[in-house]
């Protein structure tokens, strides 16, 4: 049995998470065959120091989304692994006091060493004329450093650059990058990088697409981000799968189910949607590779 039959028993079950699951993989396939819809994928959390960067790349390269949204936090670890380092296998209930004798950073069970952080300025540094010599947007920022990351070693930033998919970052300040770009390279200079310019960017887009689909890992900045987009759009999104493990009951955009956004014109009433409430690490490989099964993908 292959993950696209597995899923296919599991969404006609069609209850409980087994069928949400397959009414996701029915979703995000009826999204992507739509030749006429936009996707729009935003994901938050740990997913490179989880082990998902190779799938993300994957979905990049297959263009199995147009546009993506992230935080500022999954494009350093992204930059860091591009640089030649690695996140490791560790325990969550460690020693935390002696970890950072050792400098290393803990996000759960995965490990990070601090090391990163100073060949990630160095770097920034030798590529400081392409990267902050004019008045740029964020985007447009990392579209440069996608340009000149290194080619060896798969990256998303690289990516995005190499398959002209818009990559947005809207809370890019919020992250170790941002930390670097102002403690190293700013150095009492003023960096001049256009915030809200990435807004002009991405309602654009929202608005000239004939139809839009949404996708959602998680949810924070990266999803609202999306949202608002649709929101400013005439035309509300009529594809969306989330997959999260926050709760509703909150508030929260990460908990929020899908159908909430009918509320704020940011779904269209009459759209195809489902929450699968799962961690994404486990989630994401099972739907994408019975996703790639469906559309063909690698043949």
């Amino acid at each position: 049995m292959t993950v696209n039959e597995l899923l296919t028993e599991m969404g006609k079950s069609g209850v409980m998470g087994s069928g949400r699951l397959g009414k996701a993989l029915d979703t995000l396939e009826a999204m992507r065959k739509d030749k006429d819809c936009t996707v729009f994928f935003g994901f938050a959390g740990a997913m490179v120091p989880g082990g998902m960067k190779n799938i993300i790349i994957d979905m990049l390269k297959h263009h199995v989304t147009d546009v993506l949204v992230t935080t500022g936090a999954s494009l350093t670890h992204d930059f860091a692994e591009a640089l030649g380092h690695s996140h490791y296998q560790g325990k969550a209930d460690a020693d935390d006091a002696e970890l950072n004798k050792q400098q290393l950073d803990r996000m759960y069970d995965s490990y990070m060493p601090n090391e990163v952080y100073g060949d990630m300025e160095d770097f920034l540094e030798r590529h400081a004329d392409l990267l902050f010599s004019e008045e740029i947007n964020i985007s447009e920022f990392l579209r440069r450093l996608g340009s000149v990351m290194p080619t060896d070693r798969p990256s998303i930033i690289r990516t995005c650059y190499e398959e002209k998919i818009p990559l947005f970052c809207p809370a890019l300040a919020d992250s170790g990058i941002g930390l670097m770009i102002w403690g190293r390279i700013a150095k009492g200079k003023k960096v001049r990088i256009l915030a809200f310019d990435d807004l002009r960017e991405i309602l654009d887009i929202a608005w000239e697409c004939k139809k839009a689909g949404v996708l959602y890992v998680g949810g924070g900045v990266p999803k609202n981000y999306i949202q608002q987009a649709m929101q400013f759009s005439p035309k509300a999104a009529e594809y969306g799968v989330q997959i999260t493990t926050d709760r509703p009951e909150y508030g929260g955009s990460s908990g929020a189910g899908l159908q909430e956004g009918i509320s704020w014109g940011k779904m269209n009433p009459a759209g195809n949607y489902v929450d699968v409430f799962c961690d994404a690490t486990i989630a994401l490989p099972i739907l994408y590779a019975a996703l790639k099964e469906r559309l063909g993908l690698d043949k």
